[in-house]
């Protein structure tokens, strides 16, 4: 058994460095250039300022972690990159309990630079070291820097994962002050995802839990900056105003770089909400403030945000050539950085906005658009891509040694059932961004899986093979992927939408299937067909190509009769649900404007006869939504909100309503 094991782990290592191909063919060029200097300097001489690679410990390794991560410079990205491939190199460093606080240490450089993606596979390997050597804090504690990372670069779902499954082990080890900073995490990833109750939910969790505690205060001044920042998206001032009041009066140690980071942001927060009410001169002050704090911690990107911060509140004190001149300025020295563009951006829309220019407040908001969908689709692919590396490699797994049978041998029955296993794996980490983009309208996360059970369901009763149907059923899970490259702003928007904003959403349909056809998945054509076309009516006049009866693919029109019947019957943040007659009625109406006549006589045959059989539809069709570790993930995290805090022995602190 030990040998099992050992052969696993080892395998495990070298996956992850299989996948430094994927990382690099995803990077920007400055980040890729930076990345081959440090693997030509590392392996051309073996040294590492002074360091012989040959030689070095873990406990070396970490000492140069602990000495950069002090002092960070532009060449600080090829020194830690050259310090993890000393820690690759060598499996036994791993054994050892320096390599990785070694390894977490690497990681947040990357995250303190901007480089999340980077930061990923340090993560990794720690919580494999973590594993190696059987400590269980310790994989908390990688767990967390790995959702950390992954939040960082676009994946929320997978990043919740990570939190839940570190969630259940600082449970288990009664670690109170971990579960304070993983609910922190899991806030701010709620965030990422626009899921702005359920982030303040788990922020004012962790405030309950870190009490007056002054070793928590960074995570408490963390917990209040972000909740101010959901409270600015949600526009409830009030409450984000008292919010960042608190976050600045923490009791934070101003004494190192990341935590003068989270003072920026406090203050960036802060001055937003009081340029929003007017207090200008207050703004002034902590403007100044948050600009002193960028200064001291030497990071680039904590000047940007108090920059960002300085233009906004010139615009709103009336200085609008000089503060939208410092917000252009801003933002070129944001495009280099994604993420940091994206938010950019969305400073630009509000500060025309307030500048009485709609035209140009347009134009940035489809720039916005534009970037937002580039944005979402790279960081789809790129764990997309990551995801299938695993699986491709994850040869002692059951659904991967049954491929591997169905690729040497083509048996029939066998190979059918290889193929669905391999499909459903490959799919798995877009099936948890199209959960997400749903999350807004559908709390539960089993609207995409109701939707691909019915529209398969509909197949087979049309008549078609077994196979197409199941491929429908996976493939109908992903209709609104695309939704992730809407911007936050138009999907949340409570009111009707106006021209400019549908023709935005509108494209969500063309955004997803382009990014199905990037996908490299076999049998999936269907997927991208589903994504493009389940707006289309039968009778033309629907979006994106306008196409009409039988050109529409058939697996796109029971689509969208099974979403169409889903949303009707559910409750949405604008409805209230609709009885089944009544939505049957409904698509009866529609039968032969929007839907193909043959298949709605179908699908209400099917829905009448299902009641009779199943009797609970969502129970029946929403089975599989229940299995999705993504969405077990949400319902530990939700398990863990409903616990009475004061069993850990903090008090309740700051009144949770704020």
């Amino acid at each position: 058994m030990k040998r099992r094991e050992s052969v696993s782990q080892r395998r495990v290592c070298s996956e992850i460095w299989s996948r430094r191909n994927h990382y690099l063919h995803e990077l920007p060029p400055g980040q890729l250039h930076l990345m081959q200097l440090a693997h030509q300097s590392s392996t051309s001489s073996g040294s590492f300022d002074g360091l012989d690679a040959s030689k070095a410990s873990a406990e070396d390794v970490l000492k140069l972690t602990q000495i950069e991560l002090g002092k960070l410079d532009p060449h600080s990205p090829q020194r830690a990159a050259a310090l993890l491939e000393v820690l690759r190199a060598n499996d036994q460093l791993l054994r050892s309990a320096a390599s990785i606080d070694a390894l977490l240490n690497i990681a947040q450089i990357y995250y303190l630079l901007g480089m999340p993606k980077l930061g990923i596979e340090p993560a990794e390997l720690a919580g494999t070291a973590a594993v190696l050597q059987a400590s269980r804090p310790m994989q908390r504690k990688a767990l967390t820097f790995e959702g950390g990372m992954l939040a960082e670069c676009g994946n929320t779902p997978l990043a919740l994962e990570r939190y839940s499954a570190a969630l259940v082990l600082a449970n288990q080890l009664g670690d109170s002050r971990a579960e304070v900073a993983l609910l922190n995490n899991i806030g701010l990833a709620f965030i990422y995802s626009a899921l702005y109750a359920d982030a303040i939910a788990s922020l004012e969790r962790s405030l309950e839990l870190a009490g007056t505690d002054p070793s928590l205060a960074r995570e408490r001044e963390g917990a209040l900056a972000n909740i101010a920042l959901a409270c600015i998206h949600t526009e409830d001032l009030a409450r984000g105003l008292r919010a960042a009041r608190a976050s600045i009066n923490s009791g934070l140690a101003l004494d190192n770089p990341g935590n003068l980071f989270i003072r920026v942001l406090s203050e960036r927060n802060y001055v937003r909400l009081l340029t929003e009410v007017e207090s200008l001169e207050r703004a002034r002050e902590r403007c100044e403030l948050a600009k002193g704090y960028a200064r001291a911690s030497g990071l680039e990107r904590a000047e940007l945000q108090a920059s960002m911060a300085e233009g906004l509140l010139e615009v709103h004190s009336g200085m609008l050539d000089v503060g939208l001149s410092r917000l252009e300025g801003a933002l070129e020295k944001c495009r280099p950085n994604p993420q940091s563009l994206r938010d950019a951006l969305v400073v630009m829309v509000r500060a025309y906005e307030a500048a009485g220019q709609p035209e140009r407040a347009l134009d940035y908001l489809n720039e916005l658009k534009a970037h937002t969908q580039r944005l979402q689709a790279d960081n789809a692919l790129f764990h997309h891509r990551l995801h299938l590396a695993k699986v491709e490699a994850d040869s002692d797994s059951d659904w991967g040694a049954t491929a591997g049978f169905f690729r040497r041998h083509e048996r029939l029955i066998e190979g059918q059932q290889a193929q669905q296993k391999l499909l459903k794996a490959q799919i798995e980490q877009l099936e948890r961004l199209a959960v997400t983009a749903e999350l807004r309208d559908d709390s539960t996360g089993e609207h995409s899986y109701r939707v691909g059970r019915l529209a398969a369901l509909l197949a087979r009763e049309a008549g078609l093979d077994e196979q197409t149907c199941f491929t429908i059923d996976l493939a109908a899970r992903l209709h609104d992927i695309g939704k992730i490259g809407i911007p936050d702003g138009i999907l949340l928007k409570p009111g009707h939408l106006n021209a400019a904003e549908r023709e935005i959403m509108e494209t969500h349909t063309t955004v997803g299937a382009e990014l199905l056809a990037k996908s490299d998945i076999p049998h999936m054509q269907v997927a991208e067909d589903i994504a493009r076309h389940h707006h289309e009516w039968w009778a033309g006049g629907g979006y994106p190509a306008g196409i009409s009866g039988e050109a529409i693919p058939i697996a796109a029109r029971v689509t969208a009769l099974a979403d169409v019947f889903d949303a009707l019957t559910h409750k949405r943040p604008y409805k209230e649900p609709w009885p089944v007659a009544r939505a049957l009625d409904e698509i009866q109406r529609l039968r032969g404007s929007q839907f193909d006549p043959r298949l709605t006589d179908i699908f209400i045959g099917l829905i009448h006869r299902l009641q009779r059989e199943v009797g609970d539809l969502d129970e029946f069709l929403g089975a599989a939504a229940r299995e999705s570790s993504f969405n077990q993930a949400r319902s530990r995290i939700a398990e863990t909100l409903r616990r009475n805090p004061e069993r850990r022995g903090y008090g309740r602190g700051l009144d949770p309503r704020l």
